[in-house]
């Protein structure tokens, strides 16, 4: 299990840096996460990290550069790129030639295709594979090694909710055996439940780096919140004593600078009568938009106020693009999810069976046996819509 850590990580395109002098550590048996705006630095980051990208700075796995990696897949697994395989190898095929290129028994590719939950379609091209689909089939290679270390890029990308779910429960497994886990996401929300540590970026530069409750802590958002009957009162003194204090809306009085047992010790001595006392803690997105406002590299018009037109757009007083309809709708969208494929049997099956790839007789459920210590597979993809080239696969409804 390693210890990463990445030390003055920089890299410029013509005049800009994208990375600039970029160090952390990413320590063993935590779930990492990797935040930022969209152009922030990260998938560059990563990349400078796996030695991909030529630029300054080392990052190392116990102390060796990913280069020098005997066998880096047995090391560290790594998903940065939605579909990085050939369109027309089979997906087990993909993993066989992988696997021997790095001394893996075909055992173990039996593993990783039940443990991603791609056992029924382990035998198809991935061509046809949906992009959630696809981020299976690279988390199975990722996973090929059995690594101590795992870097991915937005691996929730394309899953369904069941997916995200298990996907979750897997990297906090694998955690919790003491492989160290970094991993990106623009889905605060669920970084907030799988996420012990974080580091955040903002124009290629580190905003934060350390424990998410650290993290959330900072933001200006947490306060204390009290509803008293002399509410003027009440504000006077708690600036007496340097307590910032804002009325909210309802008429609550949000403080920050005093905790709560100051403010209704105060308010005792005061002899205000307190009809509401609370803690308001920050939620990580709150925390995340105030740390990179900042540092926020692409930033959407909202239409209101005296703005110029916008790139490619009309002039004020003209009708806009999206002017009739409703945000929401995309253009030739048909409907939800799509449907499960028509096969009946998993890859490696027997006629009448119900396992998945490489079961034995008599199993059920599709998928086989994963290898211990991951917990369940998934319950079956539900993203598999059309396929990349437009045509729709056995199974789909029109």
């Amino acid at each position: 299990m390693a210890l990463i850590q990445a030390r003055g990580l920089s890299k410029t395109f013509g005049s800009k840096a994208a990375v600039r002098g970029l160090s952390f550590d990413v320590v063993p048996g935590s779930v990492t996460g990797f935040l930022g705006p969209n152009g922030a630095g990260k998938s560059t980051t990563m990349r400078l990290m796996l030695g991909l990208d030529n630029g300054e700075g080392v990052t190392t796995y116990d102390g060796v550069p990913y280069r020098e990696l005997k066998q880096p897949l047995r090391q560290v697994g790594s998903v940065l790129d939605a579909k990085p395989f050939h369109p027309t190898r089979k997906a087990v095929n993909h993993l066989r030639m992988l696997a021997a290129s790095n001394s893996i028994p075909n055992s173990r590719v039996t593993d990783v295709v039940n443990l991603v939950g791609l056992g029924d379609v382990a035998n198809a091209k991935p061509k046809t594979f949906s992009l959630g689909m696809g981020q299976r089939l690279g988390l199975a290679t990722a996973l090929l090694g059995d690594p101590g270390t795992l870097i991915l890029d937005e691996p929730a990308n394309g899953l369904d909710p069941q997916g995200v779910h298990w996907l979750r429960n897997m990297l906090k497994t694998l955690a919790g055996q003491g492989r160290s886990i970094f991993v990106s996401s623009h889905l605060l929300s669920e970084m907030a439940l799988m996420a012990d540590s974080l580091v955040v970026v903002g124009r290629g530069t580190l905003i934060a780096s350390g424990k998410m409750s650290d993290f959330i802590s900072t933001s200006n958002r947490n306060a204390v919140l009290i509803r008293v009957e002399n509410a003027e009162l009440m504000t006077r003194e708690l600036r007496a004593r340097k307590a910032a204090v804002v009325t909210e809306p309802d008429g609550k009085l949000a403080i920050t600078g005093m905790d709560s047992d100051r403010v209704g010790g105060l308010a005792h001595e005061l002899g205000v009568r307190v009809f509401e006392l609370s803690n308001r803690e920050a939620t990580l997105e709150e925390a995340f938009l105030d740390a990179t406002g900042a540092s926020e590299e692409f930033r959407a018009s909202m239409g209101f106020g005296n703005q110029g037109a916008a790139f490619g757009g009309p002039m004020m007083g003209q009708q806009g693009y999206g002017a009739q309809g409703g945000y929401g709708d995309q253009p030739g969208q048909q409907g939800g999810y799509g449907g499960q494929p028509g096969q009946q049997g998993g890859y490696g099956g027997q006629p009448g069976q119900q396992g998945g790839y490489g079961g034995q007789p008599g199993q059920q459920g599709g998928y086989g046996q994963p290898p211990p210590g991951y917990g369940a597979p998934p319950p079956p993809p539900h993203d598999t819509g059309t396929s990349q080239d437009g045509s729709r696969r056995d199974g789909d409804t029109a």
